[in-house]
């Protein structure tokens, strides 16, 4: 298995002799509204060119439609014909997109011999929770691959750690940017909610993405390696990849 982080939660997984784009937000620097007040999103450009990003795709998971997670350019560039799968709210949005192979998960999906299960999550607590809406985790599981847990833009909590007790993952994907609206509570992990999970997971990897890329978020790579190192967790159990990079597993 390999992940490439491209930015922010875009990826591209290889994985049971797969390739997925994950979340893909592939806006040029400045392109989407500020979110924070403080710049215009990206932060960043991407790594690569937007071909070389959707070069070798063989399908899509989005888990949630939010526009740093998928953007216009995504929309307008992505070929129509490749499956993506979805948590079920997203469903009609992305067959009135013009997407023809689009497979909302309410719990369990196969698909070439990977088994697709649909996590959940709280993209935030309380009511900027709810003003933020549904989104979804992916646990990946096929023969002779670790079992990978994808969990999205979520807080750590109840229904992150009893996807880990289920599945046991041997990795575990966070977005750990600590992103918070101006006057809220941050709506994915933070730095220590990050930690959290790492230590409750002890037997995974974990690979921390969601940083630097967009204004509303806190948490840098510099400063969550920090808390690793003060917490004695190696860079090979908590991995912080830079955009472009390629995490082999």
């Amino acid at each position: 298995m390999k992940i490439q982080l491209i930015r922010n939660a875009t990826m591209k997984i290889e994985y049971g002799g797969k390739t997925f784009l994950t979340d893909p937000m592939l806006s040029p620097k400045g392109a989407i509204r500020s979110f924070a007040g403080i710049a215009e999103n990206p932060t960043v450009d991407l790594p690569m060119s937007v071909d070389e990003v959707l070069q070798g795709v063989d399908a899509v998971i989005v888990s949630h439609n939010h526009p740093d997670h998928l953007d216009e350019p995504a929309l307008a560039s992505l070929d129509k014909t490749l499956p993506v799968f979805c948590q079920p709210c997203d469903d009609s949005f992305l067959v009135e997109k013009g997407f023809e192979r689009v497979f909302p998960i309410n719990s369990k999906h196969t698909w070439e011999g990977i088994d697709f299960h649909r996590t959940g999550g709280r993209h935030g607590q309380g009511e900027i929770g709810k003003l933020m809406g549904e989104v979804s985790g992916f646990v990946l599981q096929a023969s002779g691959e670790p079992t990978l847990y994808w969990a999205g833009d979520s807080n750590w909590c109840h229904e992150v750690k009893e996807a880990i007790k289920k599945f046991s993952p041997d990795v575990i994907i966070t977005h750990s940017g600590g992103a918070a609206l101006p006057g809220h509570d941050p709506i994915i992990m933070t730095g220590e909610q990050t930690m959290a999970l790492v230590q409750a997971a002890s037997d995974a990897k974990v690979v921390a993405v969601h940083m630097e890329s967009l204004d509303h978020c806190t948490v840098t790579r510099e400063g969550l390696r920090k808390m690793g190192d003060e917490a004695s967790i190696p860079g090979s159990r908590l991995i912080i990849p830079k955009d472009g990079e390629t995490v082999n597993l």
